[in-house]
């Protein structure tokens, strides 16, 4: 992204999702989907186990084309993915979400405390125009969790452990700790 996400924020945000490829199509009706990964902070400041999550959603309005979209979002506060009992919240439903704030780094410290719980930036290619109505669904991809983790293994179980030793878990965990 030609943007960065300002470092106050990444420092002071307590979860985040990565998204690297959600697919937005629409006429007049239009739907998106994508898979990826929800991270949250743990007490000693490291990162958790990843999550494996989906992200859905519709909507109708004046639109049209299609697109591909690399997704990230950044949790003020861990509660609003740790909290997720039915296994999905509803992103502008259950939380607030802002477009985030960026080249901002010495008034970021203001922007992440304004009242949204996420904040949202992406990197699109593709052609997609419009106004439009719409929604968003962050669900846990539990299917693929057990298939990781193991047939027990909870989003909130996973969301306390740091255990993973494969290589990419321990790259995106080290990459996600030097953006502090």
């Amino acid at each position: 992204m030609k943007e960065k996400i300002p470092h106050d924020l990444l420092e002071n945000c307590e979860g985040i999702v990565i998204m690297p490829r959600l697919f937005n199509a629409g006429f007049a009706i239009g739907g998106k989907y994508g898979k990826g990964l929800a991270m949250v902070k743990l007490e000693n400041g490291k990162w958790s186990d990843p999550v494996f999550v989906t992200l859905t959603g519709g909507s109708f309005g004046f639109q049209f084309g299609i697109q591909s979209v690399d997704l990230v979002l950044i949790f003020k506060h861990k509660g609003v993915l740790t909290k997720v009992k039915k296994g999905d919240f509803t992103i502008g439903g259950d939380a607030s979400a802002a477009a985030g704030p960026v080249g901002r780094n010495t008034t970021a410290s203001t922007d992440y405390k304004m009242s949204a719980e996420v904040y949202s930036y992406s990197r699109s290619r593709g052609l997609f125009a419009g106004i439009s109505i719409n929604g968003s669904n962050l669900g846990i991809d539990k299917k693929s969790n057990a298939a990781y983790y193991g047939p027990d293994a909870t989003s909130q179980d996973i969301f306390e452990m740091s255990k993973s030793n494969t290589e990419a878990v321990k790259l995106l965990k080290e990459s996600l700790g030097a953006l502090k």
